[in-house]
């Protein structure tokens, strides 16, 4: 992305020498669209982290890896977090629920 972005801007400095038109204005929207995308992408990587570490204190992954879990503790695990499921009090869902708090 870093790289088109420099492209661009490097397009952009070539036409405005030459005046405006309607080439600098379609590259001046493309630098501006490149801009764009460059920020969801950040935004998306923050959330897919953001995911990934709900997942690990969902799972208990963080300590011991996920293999180390029998196929029934996920069953058991997963059937807790369903929606909708009525509350038990573990100190897992204590913390799920203060993150969807805050």
């Amino acid at each position: 992305m870093a790289e088109a972005k420099r492209e661009l801007e490097g397009d952009v400095q070539r036409e405005s020498a030459s005046g405006p038109s309607r080439r600098l204005d379609a590259l001046r929207v493309a630098l501006y669209n490149l801009d764009k995308l460059e920020l969801h992408v950040n935004r998306s990587q923050r959330i897919l982290n953001d995911l990934r570490t709900l997942r690990r204190l969902l799972f208990e992954e963080r300590g011991r890896s996920g293999a180390a879990q029998s196929p029934a503790q996920r069953a058991n695990l997963a059937g807790k977090l369903a929606p909708g499921a009525p509350s038990d009090g573990t100190p897992l869902e204590a913390i799920i629920q203060k993150s969807l708090a805050a």
